[in-house]
């Protein structure tokens, strides 16, 4: 199956360069129309510039390609508004949107202001809400739409240092979880990547042997394939240096506690065996979840909900 985009329209946010760039390049050689979004600041979001949306635009200009530039901050509403009404005067349609803009404030937690940890909240969740916000309306009416939040193994599994980053890239993931239910029936599948690449944000992070392994470009089909038409829903897909992967959130069984047992004491001795994964579930809202607990206290409680006992 051949993945086009032909008479599609994509915004990529954070596109000057780096992991965007690739997805912007790749998707415009799909024949994809694409809106290049790039603030164009430094890695800790200061300063701006038009420069680097501009220049990956002509880059797709240059080989025959669509695409508009757009310096808007995600964190902006009005000017994320602005954007995605100048693509939809220009091209008369959205069908896909990468959340792919950044930034780092990097500091050991004791050590880290309060404001850069805002900031990096602001930047990619807060980013991420408001573009998507801009665009639900678009994709809802046409009955289709594609969603890719840009998560990571940092919110994933944690790094020292980051913990401002890791609390934003888990929180896209309940973002990402909600969107799901509520565009299912409009045809809006959302879903989110785990990238790891050597970029201006994260080079001097990554040993440099490897630096030439996790490049951009290596990344690029995993975003591509999620804001096509083939994407599936609801997927955490992890990628790096050509390797891909699938994160799952499951849930053990667990125990229940009654009596006496329900108690600090009680949970402690049976901390083992609410751990064991055998039989680990997979949820799809956070309701499945409740309602396996009550069933289970209901069923030693002798309370029938079908007869409202």
């Amino acid at each position: 199956m051949n993945i086009s985009f032909e008479n599609r329209v994509v915004i990529v946010t954070g596109a000057g360069a780096g992991l965007g760039r690739a997805y912007a390049l790749e998707l415009a050689r799909r024949g994809a129309r694409v809106v290049v979004n790039d603030f164009g600041g430094s890695v800790d979001g200061s300063a701006a510039s038009s420069g680097a949306a501009e220049a990956t635009a002509a880059e797709i200009r240059a080989f025959g390609g669509q695409a508009i530039a757009d310096s808007a901050d995600v964190t902006d509403e009005g000017s994320v508004q602005s954007m995605v009404e100048k693509a939809v005067d220009k091209w008369g349609r959205i069908d896909a949107l990468i959340n792919n803009a950044g930034i780092l404030r990097d500091a050991a937690f004791h050590k880290m202001k309060l404001a850069d940890f805002r900031k990096v909240i602001e930047v990619h969740l807060m980013g991420s809400v408001n573009c998507t916000h801009a665009v639900w309306p678009i994709m809802r009416a046409s009955n289709y739409g594609r969603i890719v939040m840009t998560t990571s193994s940092v919110g994933q599994y944690g790094n020292f240092g980051q913990a401002n980053y890791a609390a934003a890239k888990m929180a896209v993931i309940g973002l990402m979880n909600t969107l799901v239910i509520e565009g299912a029936k409009f045809g809006i599948r959302v879903n989110a990547i785990g990238p790891g690449a050597a970029t201006r944000m994260t080079e001097a992070l990554i040993p440099k042997p490897i630096v030439a392994l996790m490049t951009p470009e290596s990344v690029a089909p995993a975003a591509v394939f999620l804001a096509s038409e083939a994407a599936p829903n609801r997927v955490i897909l992890n990628a790096t240096a050509g390797g891909f992967s699938r994160t799952y959130i499951r849930e053990t069984v667990g125990v229940h506690l009654s009596g006496a047992d329900c108690s600090a004491e009680g949970l402690s001795a049976s901390f083992e065996a609410l751990s064991d994964p055998t039989g680990e579930q997979l949820y799809l809202d956070g309701g499945q979840q409740v309602n396996k607990f009550v069933t289970r206290s209901a069923a030693v409680a002798g309370v029938n909900f079908s007869s409202g006992s």
